[in-house]
């Protein structure tokens, strides 16, 4: 002989009631904040003096929301009866965030590390404008970057140390 089943919505009640019971596991954000786990992409930021304006950031960005605008200068020899050096001098960095899909392909791309992620995810605007963020702004977000973990002992990737 076969057990009668319980109807399905005494079921759903007992479920409802045990699920009351168990403490909220829900955090309530603009009054707690939780900490970002490592290596969270929040915002992209920049670190000015390795930037060497070769534009492979801004060529590379699938959304186009990268400005840069540089010029060149000429500088004297680094020693005695060298030739002078033309060294190429960041005017304008901007990132447009309005636009930004935070693939990080920029970050990936720039083989001078100029570019890195930092965990800051809180940067909203009232104003749309307000999202295209200046070198200045995308340097103070760099103070914020963490530095780097190495990966686990038997990874093969490359450990790259965040340069200060």
């Amino acid at each position: 002989m076969k057990k009668p089943k319980v109807p399905g919505v005494i079921s759903g009640l007992g479920i409802t009631f045990k699920t009351m019971m168990k403490p909220a596991v829900t955090v309530q954000y603009p009054h707690e904040r939780e900490d970002p786990p490592t290596r969270a992409r929040g915002v992209i930021a920049l670190k000015e003096e390795n930037c060497t304006v070769c534009m492979l950031c801004g060529r590379s960005c699938p959304d186009w929301c990268i400005y840069i605008e540089g010029h060149k200068e000429k500088r004297p020899p680094r020693r005695e009866g060298g030739r002078e050096r033309t060294v190429s001098v960041l005017d304008r960095f901007d990132i447009d965030y309005a636009l930004c899909m935070y693939c990080g392909i920029c970050v990936e791309v720039c083989p001078f590390d100029a570019l890195f992620w930092s965990p800051e995810f809180e940067y909203s605007e009232p104003r749309i404008a307000d999202l295209l963020h200046d070198k200045e702004k995308l340097g103070e977000w760099f103070e914020t970057v963490p530095d780097y973990e190495a990966y686990e002992t038997g990874s093969q990737q490359k450990v790259k140390k965040v340069p200060r």
